[in-house]
């Protein structure tokens, strides 16, 4: 990379901001300025507080929110990139390590957590949110999970929630990179409650005064400012039936052809739209990425295999990490968020010459020294004392 890279030495405070009463806490993600991408402090800081609002017999409530005009847009590739660069291969693998295992913390909390989506909301924003027990959005919220034009296969569970949406939606959004607006959300299941904007101070305030867990009252008080959520005309959603049968295809390549064939038929912008970001990303991360989510399908869609995928993920990583494929990442980071030209050379630069071999490579046992395998804490022990 031949981006010159700048650093600070002021050391950044207040990255999450941890409040609320003795019933009800609150995280903040307030590192606005970086659109609250996730860094190491950050997640090492959520994952002990939230370790003990679940075993603190006061607390009955845990919302998530950020301060300015994103939720979250990620993890900090930035530092991940630099890190491995300047150091070692297992520096970024560690912090994500840590990053999933609060994912996973978060998708199976013992006490119920709201999620208060306003703003853009990707990647490692999504593994947060993605899993709680209610996820309010706005008219203001963009989710997205845009990794294949990175480098990368979708991740942070991401196979796991993607693949529970209605027909092959999943696989849409997850190759495709697609942004979905507030009402898409809800009308997909990303999200659980649609509220404007304007009152989420409102919500917020209404939810401080809860003093119970119960899901059923809290879905209550959370109803009193729900609005219906219109989902455009021209979204792709209301295309579902096109979506599941150029999707439900068992390649990226047919995936691909079924798509252009569809636009001969009547073009629309999303299926325009579809076939660029797929040409733009990268083809081993596209084929992962449908690797990963049918095996999830296969073994239980609606199972709680969300600790199966983070781990997948994870295996996945070092092999991006390590290079032990393809430089895709790396490749992807530069041609993004380095020198920006946004002119990736992957390799390989076509789907078909990534070979079954290659992606099957992606998921062997790593046997080296200073890796360790994903190792989810034990959750069946954890009593919340509500």
């Amino acid at each position: 990379m031949a981006h010159a890279l700048s650093f600070s030495f002021e050391r950044e405070t207040n990255q999450v901001i941890f409040a609320g009463n003795s019933c009800v806490k609150e995280v903040i993600l307030n590192r606005p300025r970086k659109l609250n991408a996730l860094n190491h402090e950050m997640i090492c800081q959520m994952t002990k507080n939230l370790k003990l609002y679940e075993t603190d017999s006061a607390v009955r409530l845990v919302i998530l929110k950020a301060n300015g005009n994103a939720f979250c847009a990620g993890g900090d590739v930035v530092f991940v990139v630099t890190s491995s660069l300047a150091g070692h291969w297992t520096y970024p693998a560690s912090f994500y390590k840590k990053q999933l295992t609060l994912d996973y913390i978060i998708a199976t909390y013992k006490k119920p957590l709201v999620s208060l989506i306003n703003g853009l909301v990707m990647g490692g924003g999504a593994g947060l949110t993605m899993n709680t027990t209610f996820r309010v959005v706005t008219e203001k919220t963009v989710f997205a999970m845009p990794e294949t034009s990175l480098g990368i296969p979708p991740d942070v569970g991401a196979s796991y929630f993607l693949s529970r949406l209605p027909g092959y939606f999943g696989e849409y959004v997850g190759l495709t990179g697609v942004g979905l607006d507030g009402a898409e959300m809800v009308a997909c299941g990303l999200a659980t409650h649609f509220v404007h904007s304007k009152k989420l101070s409102s919500l917020e305030n209404a939810l401080q005064a809860v003093t119970t867990s119960d899901i059923a009252t809290i879905a209550t008080v959370m109803d009193k400012f729900t609005e219906n959520a219109y989902v455009k005309e021209d979204s792709p959603f209301r295309r579902l039936e096109t979506i599941n049968k150029c999707f439900s295809k068992g390649t990226v390549e047919e995936i691909i052809l079924s798509l252009e064939n569809e636009r001969e038929n009547g073009a629309e912008n999303w299926m325009t739209d579809a076939l660029n970001s797929m040409r733009y990303s990268s083809p081993t991360s596209l084929k992962l990425f449908l690797r990963v989510v049918r095996i999830i399908i296969r073994e239980g869609r609606h199972e709680q295999n969300i600790g199966k995928s983070l781990a997948k993920d994870y295996i996945i990583s070092y092999h991006m990490f390590r290079r032990t494929v393809s430089n895709d990442f790396y490749e992807g980071a530069r041609a993004k968020m380095f020198d920006k030209d946004k002119k990736p050379r992957w390799e390989p630069a076509k789907l078909e010459l990534v070979s079954e071999e290659m992606v099957d490579r992606h998921f062997r046992t790593v046997d080296e020294e200073g890796w360790e395998c994903l190792v989810l804490p034990d959750r069946s022990t954890i009593v919340s004392r509500l």
